[in-house]
């Protein structure tokens, strides 16, 4: 079923809830950081990687005893209850040495499940080649597989965990945001008018300490006051209350059929025509047998039947009204589908009628 979904179907010229600052910028250069390691699973009940079809695994293996004093070499390995793993996570910022970060765990090879397996102690690295955090623990799979000789059963992906806390923090990445002589915040969302009310609200409580560079960032110098401190002067900033401005924007999913759209969008009056066209073929073959002693074949014979429903014509509906609610009003009073939305606002967009951009995913 498709699912139709709009944001907001208010009126015109309703005003939207002011947002703070630090809910609609980033701070320039404290950021996360990715962490992507290489690990071995072990203990799983026979659905782990066959060592024919994943030679890595095997090799990963051999590596691991060796390390412990174990010489395997030559020896040919039968076991299904290891699985080699790809394992990712994300360094927040300001992390310390000793802290631990969550981890997700993903089969490489032809594991069927994860579950009740144990990460053996990896390292995680960065694009810099350096290790910065240590991953091991048990892993949480949220799917599960159940299946019986002639049926089965499964929800979710048992191929993939996570590790809660299964990870700690060994290297630490250093932020001079204490000495920096200034600050920029990048915005989230792009746009003119919501620097320009960013730069606004910090000059009326700071005067002159903000300028917009672009519509994507805006710098602050520390004012009297602040020299040498500036995290006192990021706390004040980010709770000031900011009403965002966005462009009219409907964002189309054609694989799942949402339909999301602001109360920004605009309509000229415009006509539209719907009518609903249904093909259907049905299959129902016949079998033929022949008859006793005829040396006949039995053959499947096709039978078909197509059939076609124009929807009992097409409707015509005015929709007159520059606001949301006037579109959603005529899409009901033409009692479309929402299969059907889509289209219709891509020719209402390609007819001049819709002032907002499309953005189809």
């Amino acid at each position: 079923m498709i699912a139709l979904a709009f944001a907001a179907a208010l009126p015109a010229g309703t005003a939207s809830a002011q947002s703070r600052v630090k809910d609609i910028v980033d701070v320039e250069n404290v950021r996360p950081n990715q962490l992507v390691g290489y690990g071995l699973v072990v203990g799983l009940a026979g659905t782990g990687d066959r060592m024919r079809n994943s030679p890595f695994t095997e090799e990963s293996m051999q590596a691991m005893l060796e390390r412990m004093g174990v010489n395997i070499r030559g020896t040919q390995m039968r076991t299904q209850n290891v699985a080699a793993v790809s394992i990712t996570a994300t360094l927040p910022p300001y992390a310390r040495a000793g802290s631990r970060i969550d981890v997700q765990v993903s089969a490489l090879g032809d594991a069927t499940s994860l579950q009740g397996g144990i990460l053996i102690v990896s390292p995680l690295r960065a694009l810099d080649g350096e290790i910065y955090a240590v991953a091991q623990g048990p892993v949480a799979v949220s799917g599960f597989v159940g299946q019986g000789a002639a049926a089965s059963v499964s929800r979710g992906v048992t191929t993939s965990a996570r590790i809660s806390g299964g990870a700690i923090v060994e290297r630490e990445i250093p932020f001079a945001l204490a000495s920096a002589t200034s600050l920029k915040l990048a915005l989230r969302n792009p746009d003119f008018t919501t620097a320009d009310r960013v730069t606004r609200a910090i000059n009326a409580r700071f005067p002159g300490a903000a300028h917009m560079l672009d519509p994507a960032t805006v710098e602050i110098a520390p004012p009297p006051g602040f020299a040498g401190s500036i995290v006192d002067l990021v706390t004040q900033v980010e709770d000031l209350p900011i009403q965002v401005d966005q462009p009219a924007r409907i964002v189309i999913n054609e694989a799942s059929g949402t339909v999301v759209m602001n109360d920004d969008v605009r309509l000229s009056p415009v006509a539209i025509a719907q009518g609903g066209l249904t093909i259907t073929v049905t299959e129902t073959p016949q079998v033929s047998q022949p008859g006793p002693l005829s040396n006949g074949q039995t053959t499947v014979v096709p039978r078909s039947q197509v059939t076609v429903d124009d929807g009992g014509g097409a409707s015509l509906a005015m929709i007159d009204g520059p606001s949301l609610q006037s579109l959603v009003n005529g899409l009901n009073t033409l009692g479309v589908s929402p299969r059907d939305v889509i289209t219709i606002l891509q020719a209402v967009k390609s007819a001049g009628a819709l002032q907002a951009e499309i953005v189809v995913q």
